[in-house]
């Protein structure tokens, strides 16, 4: 049994949770500075859509990654 699937599923998976919760946050607190100050609510929209597109990023470089370790192509 080759366990490189196993340590690949396991990279992808922490890989992911990471970059899942920082989302979760950022949607959180941008939202509550939204509603703090509507005023700046299309700065902050701006600086929200940055943030969860470079927290994207990670999880797909740990998508790709966990592919590489599993050292078989798809």
């Amino acid at each position: 049994m080759n366990l490189a699937w196993l340590a690949a599923g396991i990279a992808v998976g922490f890989g992911v949770l990471g970059p899942g919760i920082g989302i979760g946050i950022l949607t959180a607190k941008s939202s509550e500075a939204m509603g703090r100050n509507p005023d700046a609510s299309a700065t902050i929209r701006t600086n929200m859509i940055i943030g969860a597109a470079l927290a994207e990023g990670l999880g797909i470089l740990a998508f790709v990654l966990g592919i590489l370790l599993s050292g078989k192509t798809l």
